[in-house]
Parts: C-alpha cells; sequence; structure tokens
C-alpha cells in the first residue's frame, strides 16, 4: 500500500522511467552500459515506491501511552523549554527519520486537536541544534483526560521540502492514526509533561503507530 500522498510522484515517476528505458534501449549500443542505466533507473523507481510505502500498524490503544509518531531512530532525550505553545519545560523525545524510513506521521495519542499550526522556515539539516525552531514546521498538540496534552512538531530537513500536516483544531484524534507525512528525509519532536515515564534510550529504532514512547508515571 502507498501513501495518497506519493500517488502522483509514483505515476510520474513511472511515466518518466518508461520514456528513458525507451530511449536507453534506442540510443546506447553497448550492452554493458545499457543494463547499467536500466538497473539505476529501475534501483531509482524501488526507491521512490520505499519511501510511499504506508504499511499498516497494529496499535494497542491506550490513552495512557505515547506512541511514536513516525519510524525512525531516537535522537534527543532531554528536558527543554517549550517556547511555542506551553511555555514552559517539557520533556524533548525527538526521532529523526532517513530517506528510507516510512515517513507517515501518525497521532501519538489519542484525543482532540486542540492547537495546530505551520511555519515556514529554513532547511537545515533536521539533526540541526536548531532545526526545531528554524526550520519549516508544524505544531500540533493533542490532549486526553487519561495522558494530558501532548506537541508533536514536523520538522523538515535538508532534503524535506514538504510538510504535510492532516491534524486540524477541533478534530479528532485516533491513536496511530495517519496525521500527516513529510517528504525526503526528516524529524519529529515530542513535548511530554515532566513527570511522563520515558520507555525508549537514545539511538533506539522505533516504529510509528506501534513502539510505546512513553506513558503516564503512576
Amino acid at each position: 500500500m502507498f501513501h495518497k500522498e506519493g500517488h502522483k510522484i509514483i505515476f510520474i515517476t513511472l511515466i518518466i522511467i518508461v520514456a528513458s528505458f525507451l530511449l536507453v534501449d534506442s540510443f546506447i549500443t553497448a550492452a554493458w552500459l545499457r543494463t547499467l542505466v536500466l538497473i539505476l533507473l529501475l534501483g531509482f523507481f524501488i526507491l521512490i515506491l520505499q519511501f510511499f510505502r504506508n504499511p499498516k500498524r497494529r496499535t494497542s490503544f491506550n490513552d495512557k501511552h505515547v506512541v511514536s509518531p513516525v519510524d525512525g531512530k531516537v535522537v534527543v532525550i532531554e528536558e527543554v523549554f517549550e517556547k511555542e505553545y506551553f511555555k514552559d519545560k517539557r520533556l524533548q523525545v525527538s526521532v529523526f527519520m532517513s530517506p528510507i524510513n516510512v515517513h507517515v506521521t501518525r497521532y501519538p495519542i489519542g484525543g482532540h486537536v486542540i492547537y495546530s499550526k505551520y511555519h515556514p522556515g529554513k532547511y537545515l539539516v533536521a539533526w540541526h541544534p536548531k532545526a526545531s525552531e528554524e526550520n519549516e514546521r508544524t505544531t500540533v498538540v493533542v490532549e486526553n483526560e487519561a495522558y494530558g496534552k501532548v506537541l508533536y512538531r514536523q520538522i523538515a530537513g535538508a532534503l524535506a521540502k514538504r510538510i504535510v500536516n492532516y491534524a486540524k483544531q477541533n478534530n479528532k484524534a485516533v491513536q496511530g492514526a495517519d496525521s500527516g507525512f513529510i517528504k525526503f528525509g526528516s524529524r519529529v519532536d515530542l513535548f511530554l509533561p515532566l513527570n511522563t515515564k520515558i520507555n525508549v534510550q537514545l539511538n533506539q529504532k522505533v516504529r510509528g503507530g506501534e513502539s510505546v514512547i512513553a506513558e503516564v508515571n503512576e
């Protein structure tokens, strides 16, 4: 299954690849070179298909749990001052996505969207310390009674040129459901209450909609 954000790109790429195959077959006479170019074109098309894949995930719904919003690697776990919405200290957990990761963004908790805002910005590499504040990004806050408020921020990277955010204020959020997409390399930051129990470690690989990032500390 492929994400709807990739349908147009996949179709255009397919046309270009087919046309390229015909041109290569017509104008390149050296068999070894023709074979090499065809393999490279096919490999490129497979990478595009892989990038826009949208695998089904089995989310164990729990209002006291925060699941990872994306696939990737945990690169930040630290206490920070969140300036945009909370304006107080929070625990930040950041997940970095490489171009080969699934780039679907999923709701980390169920509840209701109480804040959603898009910010234009730069395209610093996603792991840059200032990427969270200076890059193109969207900020979404979801709230439920059991956990409280969770802010997640989609951040464009050096290769990401478009962030898609489906979360609109007053929308119902279903934990693990599709809430957006980031095209070509990026990261997502989570901002959680200070008394949250963190269940992941730095450099740990996580799966969107399945890996439990944090839970209520009872």
